[in-house]
């Protein structure tokens, strides 16, 4: 997360990766009155909005949904489900065979089954008989006994799944822009990932990639913007809880699962169209999300103890690693 510099009005602070929203992209002709914020002790702060912004801010981050909607009760809707149609059956049978050939590839791999890589390696354990090794992932490990129900077992693990795909979309989101500050590739007014949220709960504006005027939701309130945020995953989120049919009333058939839908909007670069690759990818994918998941436990408590950027973390203890690290900063407290 970061903000840009803006080229006027110094007071303002611009955000690029925070709060990341189409509804920051209105001009300022068109934006309503700004919020009157009134500060209070602590750094927080009471804003009041007016009925039009806060109405023009709901209307438009319901548009993605109810555009959806609209469509798929078109008679352009109907032709795309006709269309679909047509070329389902085909589509149907050519999914049931990579199924198969998917299925295959598991049993062939080393990732996967019996012999499998576990999380002691060569240590004696008793890994728990209910780990088989059907999922990626699968090293053998529940201490807390949360896959004993296979129900709960595949909602554990389609959970992961999401998690760690929303950490690697937000790791990124919160190293790249410090590095390219720090590298000189952009001037930023703050390139750390957390002082642009911490500026927000004071009451700042945020204009969006640095442009004056690009700021309607950068002047709400933090309450308004999580209301913008949770409608604008009304679309996606019942869309996943359906199930991958939930989107062939748009005329869009996808081969795949939940997880792994598959198809030209899910995998447009095909990554998926070898089975043994796919299987392997799939190992691949679980593995750094988990990565991703664990370096933001880091990000938080780096940013607690030093409240600088990860990126400055590292450069600084390459720098002094005797004198720059976590039992350092503990000292030092």
């Amino acid at each position: 997360m970061a903000v840009l510099r803006s080229p006027v009005s110094p007071p303002s602070l611009s955000s690029s990766f925070a709060l990341a929203s189409p509804l920051h992209a209105l001009p300022a002709h068109l934006s309503p009155p700004r919020w009157r914020c009134k500060r209070l002790p602590k750094s927080a702060s009471v804003c009041k909005a007016s009925w039009q912004e806060l109405a023009g801010v709901l209307v438009f981050s319901a548009i993605p949904f109810t555009a959806v909607k609209a469509i798929a009760n078109s008679p352009l809707g109907e032709s795309l489900q006709r269309r679909m149609e047509e070329r389902k059956k085909f589509a149907v049978e050519n999914s049931s065979r990579f199924r198969a050939l998917a299925e295959k590839a598991r049993k062939e791999s080393s990732w996967y089954g019996e012999d499998r890589p576990q999380w002691l390696g060569p240590i004696p354990y008793d890994y728990p008989a209910y780990l088989t090794g059907e999922y990626p992932g699968d090293y053998g490990f529940d201490i807390a006994g949360l896959a004993r129900d296979p129900t709960a077992f595949q909602k554990y693990f389609n959970f992961e799944i999401l998690h760690a795909r929303w950490a690697m979309l937000a790791a990124l989101g919160a190293l790249v822009p410090e590095v390219l500050d720090i590298v000189g590739a952009f001037h930023f007014v703050e390139p750390v990932w957390w002082r642009v949220g911490y500026s927000k709960l004071k009451g700042d504006t945020l204009d969006y990639l640095g442009i004056p005027g690009l700021h309607l939701a950068g002047s709400q309130g933090v309450i308004v913007i999580a209301i913008c945020q949770a409608l604008l995953m009304v679309g996606p989120e019942y869309a996943r809880y359906c199930g991958i049919e939930a989107l062939e009333p748009l005329g869009i058939y996808l081969p795949g699962d939940i997880n792994y839908p598959g198809g030209a909007l899910f995998d447009p670069l095909n990554l998926s169209e070898d089975p043994t690759t796919f299987e392997e990818l799939k190992v691949k994918e679980i593995k750094n999300g988990r990565l991703a998941m664990v370096a933001w436990l880091g990000f938080y408590v780096q940013a607690a103890l030093t409240g600088k950027g990860p990126i400055q973390n590292l450069l600084e203890h390459i720098s002094d690693p005797l004198h720059n690290n976590l039992f350092s900063v503990l000292k030092w407290m």
